[in-house]
């Protein structure tokens, strides 16, 4: 997913997201507007869920003076405060038809016209898109152009949710924790072996946004403990565990996040062994044994 954005934060190409609600899909368009050459420009993000019908015309296009009731002044439109930016259109599936044909003329022309105005405003606009929904769906629901459809979707990039990718929740367990409780002002705590079952064993219907809840919700009900045990757990994530098999145990889950992560500090020093076991604080004949523990391949030329 990041190699994708790597090779798309310079380029001008419309990017559609594609995720369940809560997995981070605002994230993936910041990185790609602040890694890449528009990344001095706004970054201007719109729900389009979020906003009436009768106003998101207004706050995407802008308006002139007295183009309707309580228009006092011309104002902006959010497509241009984006100019030479990004502008992430978060849900467009929920985009009304009318809007659509609007949105597809300034993809096709870069060019946009205020509500109420004649005068054609020239904008250099990189355009992120993302959906929790099947778009193909409502598209043969007839509630989607196929045309912007495909303006839109010229790159795209699909979120897993993160009961697909259960060996990311220890290192994000881990991070949540440390910022968090650096909000707190107190000392970073960890979740006992019989907590961190249960929040491995979770589906996370929410996904990383739910995890972020949780761990939140636990530091502040734990005050100053050091060991987050399953009591400040939520009742859905603790009545889960009779219900469901073991899916990863404490044992399995340190393995895995290791494996992840001896194999990151392999690819940042370009699979230099030395170099990797300096970095680590590692013997070289440390790092040969963990290699081969986890069975991490190494490029033939390295």
């Amino acid at each position: 997913m990041m190699e994708i954005v790597e090779r798309v934060k310079d380029t001008d190409v419309p990017v559609l997201i594609q995720g369940e609600s809560g997995t981070g899909k605002e994230l993936i368009a910041r990185a790609i507007h602040e890694r890449g050459s528009r990344r001095s420009a706004p970054f201007i993000a719109v729900n389009c869920g979020a906003i009436p019908e009768h106003l998101l015309e207004s706050e995407l296009f802008g308006y002139a003076k007295g183009a309707f009731t309580g228009a006092v002044r011309s104002r902006m439109g959010l497509i241009e405060e984006a100019d030479r930016g990004s502008f992430f259109l978060d849900e467009v599936a929920e985009l009304p038809p009318s809007l659509q044909v609007k949105l597809l003329r300034v993809l096709q022309e870069k060019e946009t016209r205020r509500v109420g105005e004649n005068l054609i405003r020239r904008v250099d606009v990189r355009f992120i898109s993302a959906s929790n929904k099947d778009v193909d769906s409502e598209i043969e629901a007839g509630r989607f152009r196929e045309d912007l459809y495909y303006r839109l979707k010229i790159i795209v990039i699909d979120i897993p949710p993160l009961r697909d990718r259960r060996e990311e929740i220890v290192p994000l367990l881990d991070h949540f924790l440390s910022r968090y409780s650096k909000e707190l002002g107190r000392v970073t705590p960890c979740f006992s072996e019989r907590a961190l079952n249960l929040l491995l064993n979770y589906s996370w219907p929410g996904n990383i946004r739910e995890l972020q809840n949780e761990v939140q919700r636990c530091l502040i009900l734990s005050k100053e403990d050091t060991v987050l045990t399953e009591e400040f757990l939520t009742e859905r994530i603790i009545g889960r565990r009779r219900a469901q098999s073991s899916l990863y145990g404490f044992i399995q889950a340190r393995a895995e996040f290791e494996r992840l992560y001896i194999r990151e500090a392999l690819k940042r020093c370009n699979f230099h062994r030395n170099k990797t076991a300096q970095n680590l604080g590692l013997s070289r004949q440390g790092l040969f044994k963990l290699i081969k523990k986890h069975d991490i391949e190494i490029p033939e030329n390295k």
